[in-house]
């Protein structure tokens, strides 16, 4: 490309359009199906299939651990395999800010090819507009996976007397980016990551695995909340159960922030009967981004709806989803 920076010839839909697919988006997705530049992407599938489509505006662009571009990536899987699907197919659309580096976006779109390569996923379609700005970058993307038969995961599928699972320590993603804003130095590295290897290892195991959801804005405690009120079930968790690194709680012990209601981008709850949870766990340890993984608690028949956390003393706070604004662009 000729220009080091983005501009607005390049939305144009004429020659520079052309440079920038070719030359930054054409050559890092290339596949059979993207090649063949058609107005939509013709794939082969049958059986159920999940849809899943999201937007990332992360600031910063770049941060310790990931970048947008990975973001763009492990959130659409990521989602897809909260319901059982082995995701098999992205698009992703840009939306380029004026006065965008060149170098920086030909990283992002990098970022994005590796982590979709490492996720087992194929981008297939996309699009590029370019608008007024200060240099931004902003990422939709839309996933399809296919959903294996007789599987059945779900929000509205937790019973009592299941267990539940986390798959490692809560907060890291937030107290990365959190820590790049304020300019506060430390080595909290963000988790984001596809959890595919995860998902379908518990999928192969026979494990009846009822819900599974990512836990991302607005934190465990916000997600679990969410899951209680769609199965009609209380869930009571143990506040000294749940994983956080040293690192994130000194952090959080300095902002007077809570872990539980801090955002991840590669972690997840499992809610499996409780005589699985052993294997579970033992699956879910031995998987990619799985080593500190614990079962935090339990799903009761008490009160719908209700979120509760018991305290080291034997106490029960309760707890709600998050109030107010939270860290806002985070993914």
């Amino acid at each position: 490309m000729q220009n080091d920076t983005i501009m607005m010839v390049h939305g144009s839909g004429g020659d520079a359009t052309g440079a920038l697919i070719h030359e930054i988006f054409a050559d890092a997705f290339s596949n059979d199906v993207l090649n063949q530049m058609e107005d939509a992407a013709v794939v082969p599938g049958s059986g159920t299939i999940a849809v899943t489509t999201d937007s990332f505006v992360v600031t910063p662009l770049v941060f310790r651990g990931g970048d947008i571009g990975r973001l763009a990536v492990c959130g659409t899987v990521n989602d897809l395999l909260m319901r059982g699907a082995v995701p098999k197919y992205l698009t992703c659309g840009f939306i380029l800010e004026e006065g965008l580096s060149v170098e920086l976006l030909r990283k992002l779109v990098c970022s994005m090819a590796e982590t979709a390569r490492e996720a087992g996923v194929q981008i297939i379609a996309g699009d590029t507009k370019v608008i007024e700005g200060a240099g931004g970058c902003y990422i939709n993307t839309a996933g399809v996976g296919f959903i294996p038969d007789g599987t059945d995961i779900s929000a509205l599928n937790a019973e009592a007397g299941d267990a539940i699972l986390v798959s490692g320590t809560m907060g890291d993603h937030h107290a990365a980016l959190l820590s790049e804003r304020m300019n506060i130095q430390n080595d909290i590295t963000s988790d984001a990551a596809p959890l595919t290897d995860m998902v379908l290892h518990l999928n192969e195991s026979g494990i009846p695995v009822h819900t599974l959801r990512d836990i991302t804005r607005g934190g465990l405690a916000t997600v679990l909340k969410e899951l209680a009120v769609a199965s009609g079930k209380t869930f009571v968790i143990k506040d000294e159960a749940v994983p956080v690194s040293e690192k994130v709680r000194g952090f959080c012990g300095l902002l007077g922030l809570d872990p539980l209601y801090m955002g991840n981008e590669g972690k997840l709850v499992a809610i499996v009967p409780a005589e699985h949870a052993q294997q579970a766990l033992e699956l879910i340890r031995s998987s990619r981004f799985g080593a500190d993984a614990a079962i935090i608690g339990s799903v009761l028949e008490e009160e719908p709806g209700e979120l509760y956390a018991e305290t080291s003393i034997g106490g029960r706070r309760v707890l709600d989803i998050l109030q107010g604004e939270g860290l806002p662009r985070i993914c």
